[in-house]
């Protein structure tokens, strides 16, 4: 008898469970029928609640704050037909009502943006929780939507980590082209449209090149990326072997632009190209950096940085192109056709004796020194200093040398 007592129990049991969720349903089916009649009322009384609390929709125009009306209304009508089903099934929120809105206005309104319409929408809601919800049905439509708001959230946080990580990926990957396309001297069309896409508008620029330091490459350009963010610089940074070449726009002067980059660089030196004035015009900055870091080991003790402009000399050993024809341009050619030029040569070849010259040259030592002077004015070297020296004899062989070469 007791277990027949307890069967018949069970069952009503079963009956009652089944009775509950059956009023629930309807309750659920009732409120999305006073749901769907008022997405309309919601909508517009969500745009008033956004153009009163956030002032950031205040200062979107006219099209973005229309725009952002229709991704409200979206998301209340995706709100109904989730709660619709949410009894059954528990399915997870969608954030497809996202979407709506073209890729620009995804662009300009941030993720704690986002948030802020989610939470606008859900206050208009919940303050009419009372004439929304079927009788006896204020919990379950106020449960329902902390459950949704919190998923999407959650989803819409998810979205964004995305697109910030693919975004992420494609800056790295411009940056990467533009770095080799200046380090190769292919300057065209697609480097302004490249450049563009990164925000790039910084001048004067210069380049620097240096060894890659033994961190991960990834690390070393994200690095050199946080320190142009810290010190309002536009920075682009590419690794290319063993070689580490940094392009900084926007800094008061070279010296600067150094400071900010120097430390992370690897070991050896770290030669600076010329200031140019736009990215067109870095690609020449770019080859002179990079043959200035070839040429470097000819002069061991150079300072660090060093200006590719210092390391004239070595590079036209070496074989730089550019060198040799700035040398020759720089050096030679004011100095022919003067007696300077013969001035010069005995000078550097008696070992910079000024008593030596002036009697293979027939003149007083004081005419050697106006001489040396003026040399230094056109030349901008100066004949008595070690470097100087070294760098106006090179340039002197050269332009012999092109002259035989005319011939």
């Amino acid at each position: 008898m007791r277990e027949r007592n307890a069967g018949a129990g069970r069952q009503g049991d079963v009956v009652v469970e089944a009775a509950g969720t059956f009023d629930a349903d309807r309750t659920r089916q009732d409120t999305t029928r006073r749901l769907e009649r008022a997405m309309g009322t919601l909508g517009t009384a969500a745009m008033a609640r956004m153009d009163e609390r956030l002032m950031w929709f205040r200062a979107l125009s006219a099209e973005d704050r229309s725009w952002v009306g229709l991704v409200a209304q979206a998301g209340i009508a995706a709100f109904v037909e989730w709660f619709q089903h949410a009894g059954k099934r528990r399915p997870t929120p969608s954030i497809e009502f996202f979407g709506t809105a073209p890729r620009e206005l995804k662009r300009s309104i941030s993720l704690q943006q986002t948030v802020d319409i989610v939470r606008v929408v859900v206050e208009v809601v919940e303050a009419r929780t009372g004439e929304l919800a079927a009788p006896g049905g204020e919990d379950q439509l106020q449960q329902a939507m902390l459950r949704y708001t919190r998923d999407v959230a959650f989803a819409a946080a998810h979205v964004y980590a995305r697109e910030a990580e693919a975004r992420g990926a494609w800056d790295a990957r411009l940056e990467a082209l533009i770095v080799d396309a200046l380090v190769r001297g292919e300057v065209d069309d697609g480097l302004h449209s490249w450049a563009a896409a990164l925000g790039w508008t910084s001048s004067p620029i210069v380049v620097l090149a240096g060894q890659t330091p033994d961190d991960d490459p990834q690390a070393v350009i994200d690095g050199l990326r946080d320190r142009g963010r810290r010190s309002g610089l536009d920075l682009l940074a590419g690794v290319q072997g063993d070689r580490l070449i940094v392009i900084v726009g926007g800094a008061d002067s070279v010296g600067a632009a150094a400071r900010h980059v120097v430390s992370r660089f690897g070991p050896g030196p770290i030669v600076i190209g010329p200031e140019v004035n736009d990215l067109e015009a870095a690609a020449s900055s770019a080859r002179a950096a990079m043959a200035g870091l070839r040429a470097a080991a000819g002069w061991p003790d150079a300072p660090r940085p060093v200006h590719a402009e210092d390391l004239l000399a070595e590079r036209a050993i070496d074989g730089d192109t550019e060198a040799r024809n700035q040398l020759i341009e720089n050096i030679y050619v004011p100095l022919t056709g003067t007696p300077l030029l013969d001035t010069l040569a005995t000078y550097l070849e008696q070992g910079t004796s000024l008593e030596a010259t002036a009697r293979l040259l027939f003149v007083h030592p004081n005419t050697v020194r106006y001489r040396l002077r003026k040399i230094t004015e056109l030349t901008g070297y100066q004949p008595t200093e070690g470097r100087s020296a070294f760098t106006l004899q090179v340039g002197l062989i050269l332009g012999r040398l092109s002259e035989t070469n005319l011939k």
